[in-house]
């Protein structure tokens, strides 16, 4: 029995030290818990008690040069959905944790979103797909519905025990004062997308739902117009669902920005090109759906109006586009008029990129203001196997230089152009670089596009895998002194030539932003105006030039648009040969010519002739900006 004891006595000694072992490991992590870690639990206990959630800050309204609003904020009415709600949270853990197929049927969705489906005008799935935004912060409320009728809102809030899972808020909106005037430029807002998300570091500290510039100034300057986010902490239960609000920081909104834009500009700007776009059908060019046109400040670089057709109205993306809607601007069919065709479409310039030839004959000696050429209308100084033609095929007879830009006469801009090739220095495409083509003029819009200036290494590059195209021929410099072949220009890039052309050689770096504007309406962040290039070519070549377009206006191609201005005008119409589509129109012109101010460039997609579509629509802008009447003018213009 004693022996039993002696036993029993060690086994409880055993049993002593390993409680003792274990109560002591027990206080020392309490200890270490409660007094060294005891901020860090502290911590967590805190984040499990109490979430915040962020405040979305009202973005800076947008105006135009004048103090015009072109975007602004207003108050919504939005209907949102509670995630954390019971009956919203059993759905969204079986479409999210599920296996497959175990996601919501329609029956349940039809059960709970159904009636609220029906009031809003919606589906119960499109509800859903709201709900299930993942991408969003968990406590945030998911908005399925902005601009709701008051009569709706007002059975939402008399039934709220029908729909306890439903509320409505108020929230800022974007307004467009003026509707969809200048979109290309303004832009429109949305969702950050998980590619801006991760993409640059101007969207650190945002977080994914939060509304972002998508095109336009509104995505250029997101930096400047995005205000600082408030933020709101709730206390939550053990189940995670909101009990009250512990504190607040409200947002502040973003900076104002002033844009270089005349809103009255712009809007003859749009109108013009709408005008056009029917003259040209009315002249047979049935496919003519599209265009763009371009005013600057010849000195500045400011533009005055970017208007690109067809268009859309950014209201149409507040709280989320439908995909239907979606899909209306993005179809093949659609004429995609989301895409700023000014800066993001590139064209052969055709005859208005005669000024670059003309003003490198002269710089180069191969030509001057009364020099002779005959056009026969048949062109055929590279071989009788490979003839070219003058769009006057009957010719032009005897005919100078001067006179060959009035009329447009392919003839001389095809033996500059060869006269270019046998120098073997390629000095048409470095007249055309001088004057900015071939690259992106920094202009401050997303999107821009940088055209092209072809040369034998562009030319080689292109066709590596086909060895029998790589040569650089006569042909290829022949065509592009008449603006066609393999050289592409934007609206915006033509613009700034003839904008160079009067201003001394010298093409000023467009721009849209003006003025960033502090929070007492006073000026921020002025933009400086800056040389983009200066071509240095000569004030008599410069002048030859002048005169030669101003010809273009009085009593050449130009002359049916351009009558009875009262405002001498240097222009130049182009209708450029594109495979397979109607000849696209442009014209080019600044003005006043005597004293220049303004640089305008339109361009009409399968529009026919540059003269008798694109020129009147010039001859309005410029109407517009020098005080003259607008007039309904309709003419014709054979020349390409």
């Amino acid at each position: 029995m004693s022996q039993y004891r002696q036993e029993l006595k060690g086994r409880f000694a055993v049993l002593g030290i390993v409680i003792v072992a274990v109560l002591a490991g027990l206080l020392v992590r309490l200890w270490t818990m409660q007094v060294l870690n005891a901020d860090e639990f502290q911590a967590m206990a805190e984040g499990n008690r109490v979430r915040q959630i962020s405040l979305e800050a009202p973005r800076g309204r947008i105006y135009d040069r004048n103090g015009v609003e072109l975007v602004t904020n207003r108050s919504a009415l939005a209907v949102s959905i509670d995630p954390t709600h019971e009956d919203v949270r059993v759905l969204l853990i079986r479409a999210t944790n599920g296996e497959d197929g175990d996601d919501p049927t329609r029956t349940e969705l039809e059960d709970l979103f159904g009636e609220l489906a029906g009031m809003l005008g919606m589906t119960p799935e499109e509800i859903f797909e709201h709900v299930t935004d993942l991408k969003q912060e968990a406590l945030r409320p998911r908005i399925v519905a902005v601009d709701t009728p008051i009569e709706i809102v007002a059975q939402l809030l008399e039934r709220q025990t029908d729909f306890p899972w439903v509320r409505v808020e108020e929230i800022a909106v974007r307004e467009y004062p003026n509707g969809p005037i200048a979109a290309h430029v303004v832009g429109y807002t949305g969702a950050i997308s998980e590619e801006q998300f991760a993409s640059s570091d101007v969207y650190a500290g945002y977080e994914l739902g939060d509304t972002v510039g998508k095109t336009g100034a509104e995505r250029q300057f997101e930096g400047v117009l995005q205000g600082d986010k408030g933020w709101r902490r709730i206390e939550v239960n053990a189940s995670g669902r909101p009990q009250r609000v512990v504190s607040e920081q409200p947002a502040r909104p973003g900076n104002d920005i002033r844009l270089t834009i005349d809103i009255e500009v712009q809007r003859v700007a749009e109108e013009q090109l709408r005008v056009a776009i029917a003259e040209a059908r009315r002249q047979g060019y049935g496919s003519a759906k599209a265009g763009a046109a371009v005013v600057v400040d010849i000195q500045t670089g400011e533009v005055l109006a970017m208007a690109s057709a067809p268009t859309y109205d950014p209201a149409a993306f507040l709280g989320g586009i439908s995909t239907v809607e979606w899909e209306a601007l993005t179809a093949k069919g659609s004429e995609y008029p989301l895409n700023n065709r000014a800066v993001m479409a590139a064209y052969p310039p055709a005859s208005t990129f005669k000024v670059i030839t003309g003003t490198a004959g002269l710089e180069a000696g191969i030509t001057y203001e009364n020099k002779t050429y005959t056009c026969t209308g048949r062109w055929t100084d590279m071989g009788t196997q490979w003839p070219k033609w003058c769009w006057k095929r009957t010719g032009h007879g005897t005919i100078t230089f001067r006179t060959g830009m009035e009329e447009s006469c392919d003839t001389v801009f095809y033996e500059i152009g060869y006269e270019f090739y046998k120098r073997k220095n390629e000095e048409l495409q470095a007249m055309a670089r001088s004057f900015g083509l071939g690259a992106k003029t920094g202009i401050d819009l997303p999107g821009e596009v940088r055209g092209r200036i072809p040369d034998a290494e562009w030319k080689a590059e292109f066709n590596r895998n086909y060895p029998e195209y790589q040569m650089w021929l006569p042909g290829d410099t022949v065509n592009m002194a008449i603006g066609q072949g393999d050289v592409l220009a934007s609206p915006l890039q033509m613009a700034m030539v003839y904008a160079g052309l009067a201003n001394d050689g010298v093409v000023m770096k467009p721009y849209v932003l003006k003025e960033v504007l502090d929070s007492e309406g006073g000026i921020a962040l002025a933009t400086e105006p800056q040389v983009l290039i200066d071509s240095g070519v000569s004030d008599a070549s410069l002048a030859v030039i002048e005169r030669s377009l101003v010809d273009v206006t009085t009593q050449g191609t130009g002359r049916g648009a351009f009558a009875g201005f009262g405002v001498s005008v240097a222009g130049k119409s182009g209708t450029a040969e594109v495979k397979g589509k109607d000849d696209y129109a442009w014209f080019c012109a600044y003005a006043p010519a005597n004293e220049p101010r303004y640089a305008v460039a339109v361009v009409l997609e399968q529009g026919g002739h540059g003269g008798a579509v694109a020129g009147p629509a010039v001859r309005n802008i410029l109407a517009q900006l020098l005080g003259r009447p607008i007039k309904t003018i309709r003419t014709t213009d054979p020349s390409r």
